[in-house]
């Protein structure tokens, strides 16, 4: 059951919803909303987003998976003495559930959900929050999207681009100071 059904909606492609995310779960329960020509009211998207939040934490690992050599990648960075942390604007609640299901809690010093600030990103404020949490003036940003890049961008950090996200533009667009295809490449790169 999704959010979508709960209003008599069918569900969308999964490669339409894979162009929602990004922005926060308020803004990929809006556009899914808006491309079901149901209402997108604020009291609508209110009680879509409550469903889908619901929803979601309920099984929130359903369609997750995790890149080869993520856990090996994890284990290199932590051992070489970094600290690590994650800025995403998925509300807190469902990113520790997937976390804490796939035994990746264990690498992260800091967790910012989309959901602890007053705002998301691209706006620097959660990642400037997160390296005050890690008690650092810097950092490698890594990330997957437009988003991500925008938010290393506005703080001022260099960025990392893994290739096989979420992005919709060239990596060429993007210009990040770094890109990596497979997770055994960001132990290089840091």
């Amino acid at each position: 059951m999704t959010f979508l059904q709960l209003r008599n909606a069918p569900p969308l492609a999964l490669a339409t919803v894979r162009g929602f995310i990004g922005k926060g779960s308020a803004n990929l329960v809006m556009r899914a909303l808006t491309a079901q020509n149901l209402p997108n009211d604020e009291a609508s998207c209110a009680s879509a987003l409550a469903d889908f939040l619901r929803l979601y934490s309920a099984d929130a690992t359903k369609l997750t998976t995790i890149f080869d050599g993520a856990f090996d990648a994890l284990d290199r960075l932590q051992d070489g003495g970094f600290r690590l942390g994650i800025c995403t604007n998925k509300p807190l609640a469902p990113t520790k559930i997937v976390l804490d299901q796939f035994g990746l809690t264990r690498f992260f010093d800091t967790i910012v959900g989309g959901d602890q600030l007053a705002s998301r990103k691209p706006d620097p404020a959660m990642l400037f929050h997160a390296m005050a949490c890690l008690d650092t003036t810097s950092c490698l940003f890594v990330g997957d999207s437009e988003i991500d890049r925008e938010t290393a961008t506005a703080a001022g950090q260099p960025f990392a681009l893994f290739t096989k996200g979420y992005r919709t533009s060239s990596i060429e667009m993007l210009n990040p100071e770094y890109y990596f295809n497979e997770y055994s490449e960001i132990v290089k790169i840091s």
